[in-house]
């Protein structure tokens, strides 16, 4: 049994959405790679600038984002070495544990990512078509399977609403305790910046 066989597909539709996921995977890294190059930026190093323009500090350290992107330690050392090398990132000692440093965007780094954040809306335009039903309905699929990586070991960092300590599912839904509200299919995020996860 392979997925990537043309006859396995023909019969299992599992398969012809693995295929398209890795199609919609590959789409995502030519414009990685496209939007990269325009900058003399690895796709690693863009998606590290990318993350920290939009996360908080304490997700902002090497052991974080080594897990973020699926790298080993080395790998995440080495891209922060070259940014700072490029002036687009500094860091600072974390008075808690001098050990670990955050990592922040120089001025430099925030006029990069400013001119190159907008490299996914050639995936995101098409999506505009659909119907609103559609729309949610593929959303909530994503996340289920997303959370079931995760349960898997294959996803290793989440920041989505059912793998957080304020997150319930009730008879009647969804439900916040942090916002105290209940959640529908729109209101469920996926990368949450109040996201604290299950201890």
């Amino acid at each position: 049994m392979d997925t990537f066989d043309p006859d396995y597909q023909n019969q299992n539709i599992e398969g012809k959405i693995v295929v398209a996921l890795e199609r919609i995977s590959e789409a995502f890294k030519v414009l990685l790679w496209q939007k990269g190059k325009e900058n003399g930026l690895t796709p690693l190093q863009l998606q590290v600038l990318l993350f920290i323009n939009f996360h908080a500090p304490r997700q902002c350290k090497a052991n974080y984002l080594a897990k973020e992107f699926n790298v080993t330690k080395a790998t995440i050392s080495e891209s922060i070495r070259l940014l700072l090398k490029k002036d687009l990132i500094l860091k600072q000692v974390d008075p808690a544990d001098t050990r670990s440093s955050f990592i922040y965007l120089t001025e430099k780094g925030k006029a990069m990512v400013q001119g190159t954040g907008g490299f996914a809306q050639a995936i995101e335009r098409p999506i505009h078509s659909f119907s609103e039903a559609q729309k949610k309905m593929l959303f909530q699929n994503l996340l289920d399977l997303i959370e079931k990586l995760n349960r898997a070991h294959i996803v290793n960092v989440q920041r989505m609403c059912t793998s957080c300590r304020f997150y319930e599912r009730g008879s009647e839904g969804d439900f916040c305790r942090l916002l105290e509200k209940r959640l529908y299919a729109q209101d469920l995020r996926i990368d949450c910046p109040e996201h604290q996860p299950v201890t």
